[in-house]
């Protein structure tokens, strides 16, 4: 019996519903069922029984509902006390900039409060630079979209994100609606991230598969200065969703490249567990659920989350 099946219980009775807890808790209400058979099979009764507005506690269910609402009470009330104990430390995390746009500040909240003593260092940079510092050991986390999985790194997946063309209204050439395909942005004036830019060779693959040339009118490595001329009208980018956090009062349009192969996955990664202190790992575990949230709550536009 799992802490996560006890919770899934107590909220499905909570709601009197099996798809809105499913929503709440953020998995899908097939997995949610086959965690419940699996608790009414290993307690050898049911405990939940359809009814026309949803689903109902058994009598065995109502009495088990008390005290898995007791036993997970216990449960917080330990995690409260092992957070009372300090942990303290220093850890270093890297995101690229345009993840630290929707990433860093929610983070920082989350750490500041659940970890107060740890000393947080956040780096934005590139995700290949970033890549570079993990293996010289001057970051003990990062949030990378590729990986060598040669080396002695924990990597897990987190979310997958869709690109957007983004555009002032002032752009003649812009594409019109709230979704478009690669095929029709041949002639639309594009700046993007130089060839260094992990993005940028993801973008080029995909131009290629489509037998699409783009237009590039200028190289930008700064996605400050990128949405600047991008919002002066110079041309149009293509960015994932959460460039536009940081851009959520202006005017510029964008429209999601609904393309199969077009978008980017992000992955958690860090140094192998035995090299992270403490902090780190406890660090670890509030990027996932800061990352969790973020796109169950709707703030990581076009972000889908990736199971582990």
């Amino acid at each position: 019996m799992e802490l996560r099946q006890l919770r899934y219980f107590v909220r499905i009775c909570e709601l009197r519903s099996m798809g809105r807890a499913a929503v709440e808790l953020g998995v899908g209400t097939s997995a949610l069922s086959q965690q419940i058979s699996r608790l009414e099979s290993e307690l050898s009764t049911r405990l939940l029984q359809r009814i026309s507005t949803g689903v109902t506690p058994t009598a065995a269910g109502m009495a088990f509902l008390h005290q898995a609402q007791l036993t997970l009470r216990h449960a917080d009330a330990a995690v409260l006390a092992a957070q009372h104990a300090r942990l303290s430390g220093h850890v270093s995390v890297g995101l690229a900039p345009t993840t630290a746009s929707v990433l860093g500040v929610p983070l920082l909240q989350a750490m500041r409060q659940s970890y107060p003593d740890v000393r947080l260092h956040l780096v934005e940079s590139l995700s290949g630079h970033l890549a570079t510092m993990l293996q010289a050991r001057q970051l003990d986390l990062a949030v990378l979209f590729q990986t060598n999985t040669l080396r002695r790194w924990s990597v897990a997946p987190l979310l997958e994100e869709k690109l957007f063309v983004i555009a002032s209204p002032a752009l003649p050439q812009r594409p019109v609606g709230a979704k478009v395909r690669l095929a029709q942005l041949a002639g639309v004036p594009l700046i993007l991230p130089s060839a260094d830019h992990g993005l940028r060779s993801t973008l080029t693959a995909a131009f290629a598969r489509t037998s699409v040339e783009p237009l590039v009118v200028a190289e930008i490595d700064g996605l400050a200065l990128l949405m600047d001329a991008v919002r002066a009208g110079h041309g149009a980018t293509i960015q994932p969703g959460a460039a536009m956090a940081r851009h959520a009062g202006d005017d510029l349009q964008h429209s999601q490249i609904t393309d199969a192969h077009v978008g980017r996955r992000n992955l958690l990664v860090s140094l192998s567990d035995d090299e992270l202190s403490p902090a780190a790992l406890a660090t670890r575990v509030v990027m996932t659920d800061t990352v969790r949230k973020l796109v169950r709550d709707g703030l990581w536009a076009g972000a889908s989350l990736l199971d582990h």
